[in-house]
């Protein structure tokens, strides 16, 4: 349990580091936006190649069907219930809001929380970590916190009010994995697991068609679709020879 906490703590970290690189250092938004594209193809690739596979080899086609189904749902109800209460979830939408950042840790934790608790299963039964989904997960953290930290400075937040907000989601990202495994574990890997990782791979794949896409478009242009092929080809890769 301690060690998938480890792990999921480590991929959030990257939240902690895009923040810090956005309040220190001044960075293009279309440099950012080539990253987030980068970071969504190599999500792509580890939902494809490392969640619904390994759901599909374990599970058959009702855990995946039923994980995807209620993932992508609860994404999508959770980003309208957001949405009506005045918030966004980063980028240009993020932009609308104002002194909001409820909003804005509840919708990173949508998206960190399936990824952690991911990540925690993958050790279950002595396995090794996943470094395809670590990997994905770690990359595509950096431009989410990045993008979000510079409109939250630009809303009038104190850097240090940042820099805690996107720590408590690293944190509770690392009990996530934790508690996943822990829970995982009692109730029996076999069955639970291959939805839990649909379920995951609906919930991301929502997000990313729904924000980061048209978010890395909109300030990276044209060659996002570069970007996004190379991260997926990395993380394929990886993916092969781990």
């Amino acid at each position: 349990m301690l060690e998938a906490g480890f792990w999921g703590l480590a991929a959030a970290s990257t939240l902690v580091a895009g923040a810090l690189i956005a309040l220190f250092v001044k960075i293009p938004r279309s440099i950012v936006a080539l990253v987030l594209a980068f970071g969504v193809g190599a999500l792509i690739s580890a939902l494809a190649f490392d969640l619904t596979e390994e759901a599909f080899s374990t599970g058959g086609t009702p855990a995946v069907a039923i994980g995807l189904a209620i993932g992508s749902m609860s994404f999508y109800v959770g980003d309208q219930l957001l949405s009506r209460r005045g918030g966004a979830r980063r980028g240009s939408r993020m932009k609308q809001v104002s002194n909001n950042g409820l909003a804005i840790v509840l919708g990173a934790l949508l998206d960190g929380i399936p990824e952690s608790v991911v990540l925690g299963s993958t050790l279950l039964g002595g396995a090794s970590l996943s470094i395809p989904f670590f990997f994905a997960v770690a990359v595509s953290n950096v431009p989410e916190a990045l993008t979000a930290a510079v409109d939250l400075r630009e809303e009038g937040h104190q850097p240090g009010w940042i820099i805690g907000l996107w720590v408590v989601v690293a944190l509770v990202s690392a009990a996530a994995a934790a508690i996943g495994f822990s829970v995982l574990g009692v109730m029996g890997s076999s069955s639970w697991v291959p939805i839990i990782q649909a379920f995951a791979a609906g919930a991301i794949l929502t997000m990313l068609v729904d924000t980061m896409i048209p978010e890395a478009f909109e300030d990276g242009g044209n060659l996002v679709g570069l970007a996004t092929v190379l991260g997926f080809a990395t993380a394929f890769f990886l993916n092969r020879v781990s």
